[in-house]
């Protein structure tokens, strides 16, 4: 068969014919009467094995190897075409979200896209401080896309950065809520926690909805941070979460004031301080844990409270008794 013939029914050009030839990958094995070049069936076969082995991702010299190397193993070559196909597929996807973050910011014009691209990679710098500054520059005429900032914040070890971060995600609204509530899902616990640290630091409903659902997180940690912000906004439902914290001695300090924030509704003064007292009266807890019960009785107003630690100023604990006393005798001084 003539090249031209084998070119129209393998689908390979002649040209790429030519060059296999050139390469000694197939050389026609037979003449013509006209002294043309003629393919075997054998000459076939061994381009259809070619060019499947070239579908792999082979180079040419590889599928030479494979037919003239009897040491050739496929399994390392395979294993070798693997890694390769993903990181290519890994830095394609990078190329699409890059892409798809620029479009999402609706650029105006070249300039725009620029400045985009410059805080993108400034956001994925090894230097804190640039990746501090992107952050706060991100807010502006030509913002990064939330999304980008979403995936900072939660990927983000530096105290610093992670703040500049939080701060811009909350300049933006309720755009990358959704996003962070995915990450309230993560199995990493750090990305968990940042998660909800910027989460309470958009003043919104939708935020406040997202962390009250956060109260029953499985991850103890995401729990209390949600409950400090709740308490923070005034919310009810973080009464209990913020007395565990109170007993627990974790964040003990923050959660008796935002216990004393809530307890400034009349309404829930006295149903907090009931919750306190019954947790000293009836919860099992130790010594230190009655203590800081009772110190954070003194931010809770109304008469409830007051009976409580007068009865607590006879308490047989003597640091207890002690305690209880000086906050009554201050609050009598108010």
């Amino acid at each position: 068969m003539l090249i031209g013939d084998v070119a129209r029914r393998s689908g390979v050009s002649a040209r790429m014919l030519r060059h296999y030839d050139s390469l000694g990958l197939v050389r026609p094995t037979g003449r013509s009467d006209a002294g043309y070049r003629e393919y075997s069936s054998e000459d076939i076969r061994r381009i259809f094995h070619i060019e499947s082995l070239r579908s792999l991702g082979l180079s040419l010299r590889e599928v030479r190897r494979a037919f003239d190397d009897p040491g050739f193993t496929p399994s390392e070559l395979v294993d070798d075409l693997i890694r390769q196909t993903r990181e290519r597929i890994a830095a394609e996807t990078e190329l699409l979200t890059r892409l798809r973050r620029i479009g999402a910011a609706e650029p105006a014009g070249w300039e725009d896209v620029l400045q985009i691209i410059a805080l993108l990679q400034a956001l994925g710098s090894k230097s804190a401080g640039k990746r501090q500054r992107a952050a706060l520059f991100s807010v502006g005429k030509v913002p990064v896309p939330v999304e980008a900032l979403v995936e900072a914040a939660l990927s983000e070890t530096d105290p610093n950065v992670a703040g500049a971060l939080r701060w811009a995600l909350a300049q933006s609204g309720d755009d990358g809520l959704a996003l962070l509530g995915e990450g309230l899902g993560s199995p990493v616990a750090e990305v968990r926690k940042r998660a909800v640290q910027s989460i309470a630091e958009i003043p919104s409903g939708e935020a406040t909805a997202l962390l009250q659902d956060a109260l029953t997180n499985p991850d103890i940690v995401v729990r209390r941070y949600a409950a400090l912000a709740l308490g923070a906004r005034g919310v009810p439902d973080a009464v209990p979460t913020l007395i565990d914290m109170v007993v627990e001695g974790t964040n003990d300090v923050d959660a008796a004031d935002a216990l004393s924030a809530l307890a400034g509704r009349p309404a829930l003064a006295d149903q907090i301080a009931t919750r306190l007292v019954d947790r000293l009266v009836h919860g099992a807890v130790e010594s230190s844990a009655r203590r800081r019960l009772t110190q954070a009785l003194a931010g809770i107003p109304g008469t409830t409270a007051s009976r409580a630690l007068a009865d607590l100023s006879h308490d047989e604990d003597r640091a207890v008794a002690l305690t209880a006393a000086y906050i009554l005798g201050i609050r009598d001084v108010r």
